[in-house]
């Protein structure tokens, strides 16, 4: 793992339950059966982007772990923070030279075991594989459920790099144990430090996320990763859904967060809008990155219902009306996105 190193630190900024649960949590749908198309509300679109040659996204990938690249943050002059967004919830970060990669679904569709239901596909990089991946600091996961931890992907990603360093909620212990020999589950509060041969070192706060199930049930995770040599801060929680309580008293430079919202009858997935703004006014961010996890192609039962509300133009109009110094960066997939000097 490139002469990593790690020390726990244990930080109890909420008294939470340290049990891990040995099955997988299931969400009950808020509706007795699925309705038919005439609906009364928005579907998702179903438009796909033209595809790029992928050649030229192999090669943003390439250059944003090359070494001697322009791109790399351990080069002279570049960004200490790079972030390549793979599309749905997987991202791949250079955070002070340390590469993290987030939530990977990189191994066949998304469809939680049951493709009939749902099944969905990236857009942009589909021909994108483990073997484009670089060597890989550490491996963060958010979330146990199949969008976030995916089996199909960590089975063969295990085999790869079989001495990665994980990072993850303890929600996803049943599914990373037989895999990873080297996971750290964080509760929220708990604080995870990765420091590399050249003593330089980034720091991971686990913070809680959405409860995905019945109410006594530990949240999930989002995480603040603050490089130490820059001093910046990024959050990231993949459905902008936070407690405010806990992150009033934290700072993110970089937020990273959907701002789409994604939706059942009666039933919210993910959050994103005015949520996303009161979410970068509480951090006090300097830049929001904002992530379109629901834009896949998507067939099955489920994709039927799921409807979508607002748009990245909409967020831009709240934000720049409540917090109009904070910059909106786009990512495109499978290019770096080289976060500025702050303001």
């Amino acid at each position: 793992m490139s002469g990593a190193s790690m020390a726990l630190q244990c930080n109890s900024f909420l008294s939470c339950s340290h049990g891990t649960s040995k099955t997988r949590t299931s969400i009950s749908l808020p509706f007795p059966s699925l309705p038919s198309n005439n609906l009364p509300f928005r579907f998702v679109p179903k438009n796909v982007k033209s595809l790029r040659n992928f050649s030229f996204l192999r090669s943003a990938i390439s250059a944003l772990v090359s070494e001697t690249s322009g791109i790399s943050s351990e080069t002279s002059g570049a960004s200490p923070v790079s972030l390549t967004y793979l599309e749905g919830n997987s991202w791949l970060w250079d955070v002070g030279g340390m590469k993290i990669l987030v939530d990977p679904i990189l191994v066949g569709n998304l469809d939680f075991g049951i493709p009939w239901l749902y099944d969905a596909a990236k857009k942009v990089l589909k021909n994108f594989q483990l073997s484009d991946l670089p060597e890989i600091d550490c491996l963060l996961i958010t979330q146990s459920l199949d969008d976030h931890c995916h089996v199909r992907t960590l089975k063969p990603l295990s085999q790869k790099f079989p001495g990665l360093r994980v990072i993850s909620t303890p929600n996803a212990e049943p599914i990373l144990s037989p895999l990873f020999d080297s996971v750290s589950y964080l509760e929220p509060g708990q604080t995870f430090e990765l420091e590399k041969k050249d003593n330089s070192k980034v720091t991971i706060t686990a913070t809680a996320g959405p409860v995905l199930g019945p109410p006594w049930q530990r949240p999930e995770n989002g995480y603040l990763v603050k490089c130490q040599e820059s001093q910046l801060t990024l959050y990231y929680e993949p459905h902008c859904v936070y407690n405010k309580t806990f992150l009033e008293k934290e700072r993110a430079d970089i937020v990273i967060t959907p701002v789409i919202k994604q939706l059942l009858p009666s039933f919210t997935l993910v959050s994103g809008q005015e949520d996303a703004v009161k979410l970068a006014k509480l951090l006090q961010a300097k830049f929001v990155v904002p992530m379109k996890n629901g834009d896949l192609d998507s067939k099955g039962l489920l994709s039927r219902i799921i409807f979508s509300e607002g748009t990245v133009e909409s967020f831009k109009v709240i934000l720049s009306r409540e917090l109009p110094g904070v910059q909106v960066l786009e990512p495109e997939p499978g290019v770096p996105l080289q976060i500025p000097s702050a303001p």
